[in-house]
C-alpha cells in the first residue's frame, strides 16, 4: 500500500503543506483489521512529498496550506471542494460557518465525533475570493486526495457539493439530480450531496442532505438517532 500511495504522488505534481492527524475513535476498523500506525506513517509520507509545493498560482495567494485532518482509520471520508477564508488562516478544513454546519451533521445528526472522521478537500490552497476551483487546479491538485484515499481506505465517501462530485464521480450531472444515490470511486462507495455553504443560503434543502446521510449510516451500520 504504501508503495502505491508514493507512486501515485510521484505520477502527479510535488506537493506542500503540514498535516493534522487525530486518535483513532469508534467509527474505524478493529484493530485486527488494520497494521497498527500503518496509515499513519502513510500519511506522513504524503506529507513529506508534497512540502513545498508551489505547482499553482494558488502557491502564491494561500496563507496556508489545508491538507485535511480526522481518524487515519475512518471509515467514513467527507470531500469538499475547497478551503475558505477561516480554512485558510487555520490550516484546518471545515471550520469556518460551513464546517460548524458539517460538525453538527456529523456530532448531532450521525451522533460520532468529528475526530471519527476524515475531511479533506479537493483543492489544498485557497482560490482567491473563495472562487470555483479551475479545471487546471483540480487536475493537478486531485492526486494528493487520491493519495489520501489510499491511506485511508474509508468505506464511504461523502462528496459535499457539485464540484467535489463531479471530480470525483468525472461526471457533470447536477448534483439535484446526482444527490441520493450511492456511486463508487474507485470501489469506494461515494453519496453526492449538497454541500454544507449550499444549505446555510437554502435551509430547506437540509432534509435533503439529511435523507442522504441516513443512506450512509445504513451502509456504514450506524443506528439512528431519531
Amino acid at each position: 500500500m504504501r508503495e502505491q500511495i508514493i507512486q501515485l504522488l510521484r505520477d502527479e505534481v510535488d506537493w506542500a503543506g503540514p498535516y493534522l492527524l487525530l486518535q483513532e475513535q469508534a467509527i474505524s476498523r478493529p484493530a485486527q483489521q488494520v497494521t497498527q500506525g500503518s496509515e499513519e506513517h502513510e500519511l506522513e509520507e504524503i506529507v513529506s512529498a508534497i512540502t513545498g509545493c508551489t505547482s499553482c498560482p494558488l502557491s502564491r495567494t494561500r496563507k496556508n496550506i489545508v491538507p485535511g485532518e480526522g481518524n487515519p482509520h475512518a471509515l467514513i471520508m467527507f470531500v469538499g471542494e475547497a478551503p475558505g477564508a477561516v480554512e485558510d488562516e487555520t490550516g484546518r478544513p471545515f471550520v469556518g460557518p460551513a464546517g460548524n454546519l458539517l460538525t453538527d451533521i456529523i456530532e448531532k445528526g450521525m451522533g460520532i465525533k468529528r475526530q471519527e472522521v476524515y475531511i479533506a478537500n479537493i483543492l489544498k490552497c485557497r482560490p482567491p475570493g473563495n472562487r470555483d476551483p479551475q479545471p487546471d487546479e483540480i487536475t493537478m491538485c486531485i492526486g494528493f486526495l487520491k493519495a489520501q484515499i489510499e491511506a485511508v481506505n474509508p468505506k464511504v465517501i461523502v462528496a459535499l457539493g457539485r464540484i467535489a462530485a463531479h471530480a470525483l464521480l468525472n461526471d457533470s450531472t447536477p448534483i439535484s439530480k446526482l444527490r441520493g444515490t450511492f456511486r463508487e470511486f474507485q470501489g469506494i462507495l461515494t453519496m453526492p450531496t449538497y454541500h454544507p455553504s449550499y444549505l446555510l443560503q437554502n435551509p430547506s434543502k437540509k432534509r435533503d442532505v439529511w435523507e442522504d446521510i441516513k443512506k450512509v449510516m445504513e451502509a456504514l451500520g450506524i443506528p439512528l438517532q431519531r
